[in-house]
């Protein structure tokens, strides 16, 4: 070290930053030192590469105006040193030289430098490295200035997001809480529900009903789009087939002594449909899936309203697809739903899922489609109730080979008790 370095000058009326000038002659530094001064620069001078690192390290400097040859290190040594050290914005290094081959040059950029001066230095040419240097650096800093700015910004964006994620996962909880009960026994038959949302919250709604002490309502109920809109209809939706408050379920009407009777499922399609029409603004859709089971007989009414089939297995294994298809519910005014009857013998089941089932595809974009749940429905024909719709949401993992599931996926079994043998 040894060698004596002092803050020479100060910022002038502009203020434009700090140069430092490194230079064993110090006839070259205070000519270079005045121009600067002159024009409104902080100036540092140093007799050598060892004393400019010290100044470098004690304080910011902007812009480096460096001789190539000096004792001790040289420029471009310097150079390499300079860039090595720890900075937070970038220093621009101007090399002083005699030096004007074009392999010389190159071999000073490849150390770190940025422009040339050929000695002797006149003004014209010094103020114009110096200005672009001052470009580079006022890039420099206005990128900085920006990407402050977009970490702030993604900052309070992470911290919406936060908010917003938590808020989700509690609002699918709730969703979850509308099926209260996965499984259920009514007399000769039970009922298992499977509801799972693509994403925190869905719009697919399943659940049952008792219609009196003998009869018995399930229902499927996929809302279009996805997300919170989607949730929040399914939520008014769930309020309409109210199981604890039958006078609130709108597939349910009082009779003349006071009792609950379930309403023609075509007629519950209809009136949902004028109620979702009656909002202008509203511009949701739903399809459907309600059916009424005799629990003695097995006399089944259904309507479907834009709805994947319901699914029947016979008690031979066979399976058979019911309906006509309909149109959704919410769609049109002029719409109509018919009412179709099959019966369900004791040991058979009725299999209703949502179309994220039946259009759950692979990475080639093949569907499992109705033919595929009905294989499924043969390749499992043993097992019931929960752990079949275990099965189910399996093999449609499966299929999808890893890929997340696009839509939501829900299914109502219903199965009747097998006769004693």
């Amino acid at each position: 070290m040894g060698q004596r370095f002092d803050v020479i000058g100060t910022f002038g009326g502009r203020g434009r930053g700090t140069v430092l000038l490194v230079d064993d002659s110090r006839m070259q530094r205070r000519i270079l030192r005045a121009l600067l001064e002159r024009w409104g620069f902080a100036v540092y001078e140093a007799g050598g590469a060892a004393a400019a690192l010290e100044i470098c390290r004690a304080t910011h400097v902007d812009i480096v105006i460096s001789d190539w040859m000096m004792p001790g290190m040289t420029g471009l040594e310097f150079c390499r040193a300079f860039r090595d050290l720890p900075r937070e914005n970038y220093g621009y290094f101007i090399v002083l030289t005699s030096k004007s081959e074009i392999g010389e040059l190159v071999h000073g950029l490849e150390a770190g430098a940025d422009d040339f001066l050929i000695k002797p230095v006149h003004a014209n040419e010094l103020r114009a490295r110096i200005a672009g240097g001052e470009r580079v650096l006022g890039m420099e800093r206005e990128l900085n200035h920006k990407n402050r700015q977009l970490q702030e910004a993604l900052a309070r964006l992470n911290g919406l997001y936060d908010s917003l994620n938590r808020d989700l996962l509690e609002a699918r909880k709730l969703q979850q809480s509308l099926l209260r009960a996965p499984f259920q026994r009514f007399g000769g038959a039970q009922v298992s529900l499977l509801l799972r949302p693509s994403g925190h919250v869905g719009g697919d709604l399943v659940g049952c009903f008792p219609v009196g002490e003998t009869r018995l309502g399930v229902f499927c109920v996929d809302v279009s789009g996805h997300g919170v809109t989607s949730a929040l209809m399914a939520a008014r939706l769930a309020a309409l087939f109210s199981a604890g408050t039958p006078e609130h379920n709108i597939a349910l009407a009082p009779d003349r002594s006071g009792r609950f009777r379930a309403r023609p499922p075509d007629e519950v399609a209809r009136a949902i449909n004028r109620l979702l029409l009656q909002d202008k603004d509203n511009d949701i859709y739903i399809t459907l899936l309600l059916a009424y089971i005799h629990l003695q007989s097995g006399r089944l009414s259904f309507v479907q309203a834009g709805h994947p089939p319901p699914v029947v297995q016979r008690r031979c294994g066979e399976v058979e697809c019911l309906g006509e298809g309909g149109l959704p519910v919410g769609l049109l005014e002029e719409a109509d739903f018919e009412c179709c009857e099959t019966i369900l013998r004791p040991g058979e089941r009725l299999l209703i899922v949502s179309d994220g089932v039946t259009e759950c595809a692979d990475p080639q974009g093949r569907q499992v489609d109705i033919a595929g749940l009905a294989r499924v429905m043969r390749q499992n024909a043993k097992a019931r109730g929960p752990d079949f719709l275990s099965r189910l949401e399996r093999t449609l993992e499966d299929h999808a080979a890893g890929e997340p599931l696009r839509d939501d996926i829900s299914a109502v079994l219903l199965e009747r008790d097998a006769p004693p043998a």
